[in-house]
């Protein structure tokens, strides 16, 4: 692939950093820091594309869609990141929220020669997950240039999915091929070119804001309590009890006990002790208002 003939900001050298291999360590790290405190301003600017791009995912994932994640190099390994945490945080099924890294499992850890530079493969991945209207796709590209990425992104919206942007230059490809561009401008790394740096904060921060929102907003939590979280060992049990008392104002042995009951599922537990059930008749009693616990601890008791 022939170099571009303007480069992409995030290309750029940075003048004020040309000199960091003579400084001192603190001074280093001092200036890298000033550098990612600049991150968050960014990703303010452009939280009205991130808001709509998010009620797009959102009216999907209710109708049964899913989230897609594609990006390569550090942006695919975000993806992959920000997708493997939603089953422990928001209990949801593995297949829900999906990252897909160009170069696949191997360039988790480790480059894969030319992998974001195959569109075909790009648009290969996008048909192998079965892609279509009720999906939503979010392409990651800190240049907003790659080629796989691209190519996903141009493929899914042909095949009707919502498709999402994230870039950090303007004007981009990827932002000409998505539904919704979201251009987070962080500018010049300190080590030029390095986007695992502010690019991947940036792109971090902006995933965050998908994934969580698209949750709350899906019911997967309540207030601000992770009621799906899976309490697969002794701190997150702990935190599962906490979540018990605190929503139903029970006490403490009360809470875990229902818990351990409910077989460590936190909505059933809360409905056994405000409803007094047993968890079968929790279950179901959440099953008929679509598992939603607002709605259950909202609705008259029968």
């Amino acid at each position: 692939m022939r170099p571009t003939a303007t480069p992409a900001t995030t290309e750029l050298s940075d003048p004020a950093y040309r000199q960091i291999d003579r400084l001192p360590t603190e001074e280093i790290a001092r200036l890298m820091n000033a550098a990612d405190s600049t991150v968050p301003a960014a990703v303010a600017r452009r939280i009205p594309e991130i808001s709509a791009a998010i009620d797009g995912i959102v009216a999907r994932m209710r109708d049964g869609g899913r989230l897609l994640y594609v990006g390569a190099g550090t942006s695919g390994r975000l993806a992959v990141l920000d997708a493997s945490e939603c089953p422990p945080t928001f209990g949801t099924d593995p297949g829900t929220v999906v990252g897909v890294i160009a170069g696949g499992p191997p360039a988790l850890t480790r480059s894969v020669e030319g992998a974001e530079d195959d569109a075909e493969a790009g648009a290969a991945a996008i048909g192998e997950h079965g892609v279509g209207p009720r999906d939503s796709v979010v392409g990651l590209s800190a240049s907003g240039r790659a080629p796989y990425v691209v190519a996903a992104v141009t493929h899914a919206r042909r095949l009707g999915a919502l498709t999402v942007g994230l870039s950090c230059n303007t004007g981009t490809p990827l932002s000409e091929a998505a539904d919704h561009a979201i251009e987070v401008v962080v500018g010049p790394e300190v080590v030029a070119g390095s986007t695992r740096l502010k690019a991947g904060t940036a792109q971090k921060l902006v995933l965050n804001m998908i994934s969580t929102i698209s949750m709350i907003k899906c019911g997967r939590t309540f207030g601000n309590y992770m009621v799906e979280v899976s309490a697969s060992n002794t701190k997150l049990v702990a935190r599962a009890a906490r979540i018990v008392a605190d929503i139903t104002g029970a006490d403490g042995t009360r809470a875990l006990r229902a818990l351990e009951e409910a077989g460590h599922e936190v909505k059933t537990a809360v409905v056994m002790i405000r409803r007094g059930l047993d968890p079968d008749e929790a279950r179901l009693l959440l099953a008929a208002y679509g598992d939603r616990l607002d709605l259950v601890l909202d609705a008259r008791p029968t």
